[in-house]
């Protein structure tokens, strides 16, 4: 069974860091893509940031460009997700997700199937 596990949320001013992980368990990952996906008070899920199988390729929301970064350890199961310059309209809850099929490379939100139980992030003004 497929477990993820995030860490690393919680309250930031304005304009300061946060590094969110996701430790993955249950089987091998590394021929997965794996995400970041968050939702807001009284929103839709949104996509944040994907990252293929190998790592080589990386998608971020225009949102998340030029601040966030994704990156993976395949040796540890374990996606990352560094967060600079928060601003308040990232508050929202950050969930990790593995894709459904096997070398998916892409953003989609109905291509992850697995998902973490999500945490927090709240940026205050």
């Amino acid at each position: 069974q497929v477990q993820l596990v995030e860490s690393g949320g919680g309250l930031v001013q304005a304009g300061g860091s946060l590094r969110l992980s996701c430790a993955a368990s249950g089987r091998t990952f590394s021929n997965y893509a794996m995400g970041w996906f968050r939702q807001a008070p009284g929103k839709e899920r949104e996509f944040v940031s994907t990252i293929s199988w190998t790592g080589v390729r990386t998608y971020y929301a225009d949102s998340a460009k030029g601040r966030f970064t994704i990156s993976r350890d395949n040796a540890k199961n374990t996606v990352y997700l560094q967060m600079n310059s928060l601003k308040a309209e990232d508050t929202a809850v950050y969930y990790c997700a593995v894709s459904r099929d096997p070398y998916y490379s892409g953003y989609a939100v109905t291509a992850f199937a697995s998902w973490g139980q999500g945490t927090l992030v709240t940026v205050s003004p």
